[in-house]
């Protein structure tokens, strides 16, 4: 799964990378530790190109009556995303893209979950496969909601976890985007997991595990220290469905 994860990048960067315009965004600071229930940015179709959005990160479907009751869906596995009616309507017309420059998985050591931060070895950042949904009732505020795919591991975060979050190549950003696009075959061979070799992953703090903790050290290498043995720790997050 994709429970954390950071979008240190400018807004300027992010629609320059997605080509998107960010006029629905007033301003936005660098992310080191986004989780669940938290704004996200995401870049879906508008008129003739794209634009920038917010989310609220856990999706919840249109149908639900409250949507206090949904927002857990913060990932939804790519292999089955166009057949559950969680995430059905939204995999054949509402795709996005979600900004993020790197994220988060756990491996236990010596019975204490240790956090590592995945990122491209250059730097950049890059885009989640997303899915996104709209909910209103009467005269309720509307919420507009998303989730993130997942995939099978690649050699770097198989160690860490069975699953990864689908990133999409810039080439593909058209055609993910693109809600004409009907073909089930030309749609999951996007979500093959990225290449190994494009990914690094290191030890990180565990402040991270604190969602109010939001600063620089949590991707900071030098701020991990090796956990005493004794130390158990209780991880938020969701399945996915």
């Amino acid at each position: 799964m994709c429970g954390r994860f950071s979008l240190r990048t400018t807004l300027e960067e992010v629609s320059r990378n997605f080509d998107a315009a960010a006029d629905a965004i007033e301003d936005w600071v660098p992310r080191y530790n986004i989780a669940p229930t938290q704004d996200v940015i995401a870049a879906r179709p508008a008129g003739s190109g794209r634009e920038l959005v917010l989310f609220h990160w856990g999706l919840i479907p249109s149908w639900y009556d409250d949507p206090s009751t949904g927002g857990r869906f913060i990932n939804a596995r790519a292999e089955s995303a166009h057949i559950k009616p969680t995430f059905r309507d939204a995999f054949w017309s509402r795709r996005c893209l979600i900004g993020a420059d790197g994220f988060y998985e756990w491996r236990a050591i010596d019975g204490v979950k240790q956090p590592y931060y995945i990122r491209r070895v250059d730097g950049r950042s890059f885009g989640f496969a997303g899915l996104w949904e709209r909910w209103s009732r009467g005269s309720r505020d509307a919420i507009e909601s998303c989730t993130i795919l997942t995939t099978r591991p690649n050699a770097v975060v198989e160690p860490l976890h069975d699953r990864m979050p689908v990133i999409i190549w810039p080439d593909d950003y058209d055609r993910w985007l693109d809600p004409m696009e009907a073909d089930l075959d030309e749609l999951q061979a996007m979500f093959e997991p990225i290449p190994a070799e494009e990914l690094t992953a290191y030890p990180v703090s565990r402040i991270v595990n604190d969602p109010w903790n939001d600063s620089p050290a949590c991707v900071d290498p030098d701020e991990y220290e090796p956990p005493p043995p004794s130390i158990e720790l209780d991880l938020f997050g969701n399945d996915e469905a």
